[in-house]
C-alpha cells in the first residue's frame, strides 16, 4: 500500500467549531478533560464509517500538513478534533491524505491498511478518476 495515499483520500466535513475552556470535558464519559482553552471541531465521521474507536484520544486528522489531535471518544457518527493550531478554520479535515497514509492511520488503529480500506462505510461519497 505504499502508493495508496495517491489513490485514496478521505476528507471529513467539519460540522461545528466551538471554543472550550480549561477543565471542559469532551466526548462520551468525558474521556477528555482540557488542560487549556482550545478550539475544537466536530467532524462528520465515526466508527459506523469505519474509523476505529482506537483513535479515541490518540489518533490524528490533518488540515493540509498540520496535525489535529482527536480528542474524546470516536462515536458512531462524530469525531471531535483539536484545531487550535490552525491559522484558519477549514471546511474539512483529512483522515487519509498525502500527510497521513492508509498505513499511518492503520498503525494508529493497531491494524493493517487493508482492514482500513475494507472497513470504510457506505456513507462516504466516492469519486472515481480513471
Amino acid at each position: 500500500l505504499q502508493n495508496a495515499a495517491k489513490v485514496v483520500t478521505i476528507n471529513l466535513p467539519i460540522l461545528q467549531v466551538k471554543d472550550i475552556k480549561k477543565n471542559d470535558a469532551v466526548g462520551y464519559n468525558h474521556t477528555f478533560i482540557s488542560k487549556t482553552s482550545k478550539k475544537i471541531a466536530t467532524v462528520a465521521s465515526g466508527y459506523a464509517d469505519g474509523l476505529s474507536r482506537q483513535l479515541s484520544n490518540s489518533g490524528v486528522l490533518y488540515s493540509e500538513n498540520i496535525k489535529c489531535p482527536i480528542i474524546g471518544r470516536v462515536s458512531m457518527d462524530l469525531i471531535t478534533v483539536d484545531i487550535s493550531n490552525l491559522p484558519n478554520i477549514p471546511s474539512f479535515l483529512s483522515a487519509i491524505s498525502p500527510a497521513q497514509t492508509i498505513d499511518d492511520l492503520a498503525e494508529q488503529c493497531s491494524t493493517i491498511g487493508y482492514e482500513i480500506l475494507t472497513s470504510l462505510g457506505s456513507r462516504y461519497k466516492r469519486v472515481y478518476h480513471y
